[in-house]
């Protein structure tokens, strides 16, 4: 399952680099309750036992002492109508940072996998079955119009998002309902027993004020939280929103009289006064803004422009500074991803030959600077990568599906195909041409010809970001020397996002965050139920029924170990059915910052930079690198 809730709300198709990562999973809850008797826990762990005890008095990776104040500004790209993450991914464009105004029920910590401590809720419980879990409230939650959080506002929050939106209807779907049980509690019932992940999953749950959602504004129109809104929401977080300009930018402030101030999981984190947004066409107009100091940091997903483009007097100043953080909390799948559920692209020997087509060396040379390694595996960077050939475990679970995935996969392991010199890739040409006219195809006069209809392959790549351009337009000659007619088609952030949700395109640049223990999620980004599914990440389109076993396989799975065999098994079936091109991956997050904040001596294992979480604003430093207004 992702780290949290709002990774999946936030994630999106075409980046460059890893997206929204992704979080905790399935191994052993702490502390089983009995059913006949309620045992609270101030945290869950899928990793046994947590680090910190019940009176902590902060997270070992924050300064308690952190200064709280400064502006801090942010990019963002595209634009954006929409204050509701209730219905993300199925109507408007959500705003960056609204998530600083909402709570969710527990807090994860970054410095433990799969670890979760109490934020809105202070305990939970679960009997021994993993049937049931019961959170209670902390009696200090507040509104920040002063009103307490209540089991109603948990109830209708969980409904309103299971109801509404597609990937969290999946992600919830053992989920069966949430009720009141006691004066701050709320008992969420699940399906069957068995699934250890559900109750972590629960405490991701984003909680909305009832009382708000279910009232009039102030021209007195019933809100509907089935529809976009520009409305400023009522939350609970240390942050509300102050002021906006519709697709220009958003400022958020901290709440003086924020109920939480002092809750141990808050202390040192969120240390700014003011969370500014500013939205930018593109990346790269975004980077001439940072080199205009019209945005204070970036996140650089580019290694041409990490590479090039910040030899300015600034960065040789040290106004201005670079660093890597190494990211090692998560995998990544990133790939050009086929949608299969067009014709053209529903045979596995096709779609392997567009890989055949990828020079990724030569690529990775000529515009990276040697930086990437290529990816072979969804789960590319972690214990969880298949490799070799099944044996054990895996084998077992893989042959209970044998008669549903491609039997090379028992003998052989999966490999992209080789890159090098002219010779390989004059044989990689060869074995291209091969796949195809095993599939249908023949050339004639140069153009690649369906045998059965007449009609020439023809492929739409899809896009909204143009420094994504030039890694299509690399590509685009190998695929033409095919007989391949080759399109580039580059839209606005709003037409993406709709077309993706309307399933119009036929490949787009995709990837998907994994963590170190994957679960729930798996059905949305896989699963033959979410393939059909308006806003969720299948956006492939695979309706597989190995992939659903196994999917299933790593939900349920009962200990670490299986978990990790199931995984490998649903990485293999998944990289030999050729859904996808991969592409690269980079183990360290970029980050370059002007030189007015400061940090921690120690930083998270699991949170890279952490930025801006647990930084904070330097005045020493500012004043060296006074701010442009």
């Amino acid at each position: 399952m992702p780290l949290t809730r709002r990774s999946v709300l936030r994630a999106t198709a075409a980046t460059l680099a890893a997206p929204a990562l992704g979080g905790v999973g399935v191994a052993g809850l702490i502390g089983p309750a009995t059913a006949q008797e309620k045992v609270w826990k101030h945290a869950l762990s899928l990793f046994g036992d947590v680090k910190y005890p019940a009176d902590f008095k902060n997270f070992d990776y924050v300064n308690p002492q952190a200064p709280q104040g400064g502006v801090l500004r942010s990019i963002a790209v595209g634009t954006f109508d929409n204050f509701n993450s209730v219905i993300t991914g199925v109507k408007g464009n959500l705003a960056e940072g609204i998530e600083l105004v909402t709570e969710t029920l527990m807090a994860r910590s970054l410095d433990e996998v799969s670890t979760e401590y109490g934020l809105l809720a202070e305990a939970v419980s679960f009997p021994a079955d993993f049937s049931s879990a019961t959170y209670r409230l902390n009696a200090r939650a507040k509104w920040h119009d002063g009103k307490p959080v209540t089991p109603d506002d948990v109830i209708f929050s969980f409904d309103a998002f299971k109801t509404n939106s597609p990937q969290l209807g999946a992600y919830y779907r053992h989920v069966t309902k949430a009720e009141k049980t006691g004066e701050r509690e709320i008992t969420f019932t699940f399906d069957a027993p068995g699934n250890r992940e559900l109750p972590t999953i629960v405490g991701e749950l984003t909680v909305l004020p009832k009382h708000w959602w279910t009232g009039t504004d102030k021209n007195g129109n019933k809100r509907d939280i089935t529809a976009t809104t520009l409305e400023p929401p009522l939350g609970s977080g240390q942050y509300r929103l102050k002021e906006f300009q519709p697709g220009r930018n958003i400022v958020y402030e901290k709440v003086g009289a924020y109920w939480g101030k002092d809750l141990n999981v808050n202390v040192g984190t969120n240390n700014f006064t003011q969370m500014r947004y500013e939205y930018f066409r593109d990346y790269t107009v975004a980077l001439e803004a940072f080199k205009g100091d019209q945005v204070d940091w970036r996140l650089e997903n580019s290694a041409k422009d990490w590479a090039t483009s910040y030899d300015f007097p600034a960065i040789q100043q040290k106004r201005a500074l670079k660093e890597e953080f190494p990211s090692s909390s998560s995998g990544i799948m990133q790939c050009f991803a086929f949608n299969i559920r067009r014709d053209k692209f529903k045979d596995a020997r096709l779609r392997r030959a567009f890989n055949f087509a990828f020079d990724f060396d030569e690529m990775n040379k000529q515009l990276f600077y040697g930086q990437y390694k290529r990816i072979n595996s969804y789960f590319y960077g972690t214990d969880l990568a298949s490799s070799g050939v099944p044996q054990g475990a895996e084998l077992e679970m893989l042959n209970d599906v044998r008669a549903d995935v491609p039997a090379d996969l028992f003998t052989k392991p999966y490999t992209n195909p080789p890159g090098g010199g002219p010779d390989v890739l004059r044989g990689n040409q060869r074995s291209a041409l091969a796949l195809l006219r095993e599939a249908g195809y023949e050339i004639k006069d140069t153009k690649l010809i369906n045998t059965k209809t007449g009609e020439r392959l023809s492929v739409e790549f899809l896009i909204s970001q143009p420094t994504f351009e030039r890694v299509i337009l690399f590509y685009k000659p190998s695929l033409e020397r095919l007989g391949i007619e080759v399109m580039l088609r580059t839209v606005d952030s709003s037409q993406y996002i709709n077309r993706l949700r309307q399933r119009d395109y036929d490949i787009v640049v995709s990837s998907w965050g994994q963590s170190l223990s994957p679960g729930n999620e798996q059905r949305g980004y896989w699963g033959s139920q979410s393939a059909d599914q308006a806003g969720s990440r299948n956006y492939v389109g695979i309706k597989n029924p190995a992939v659903d076993k196994l999917i299933e396989r790593v939900i349920f799975a009962k200990s670490r170990e299986e978990l990790v065999a199931a995984t490998h098994a649903l990485d293999r079936v998944l990289l030999w059915n050729d859904y996808v091109v991969p592409q690269w991956s980079y183990p360290f997050q970029r980050i370059v910052r002007w030189d007015r904040f400061s940090r921690p001596d120690t930083l998270p294992k699991y949170g890279a930079s952490a930025f801006p979480t647990v930084w904070w604003w330097d005045a020493d430093k500012a004043a060296k690198a006074p701010q442009r207004s």
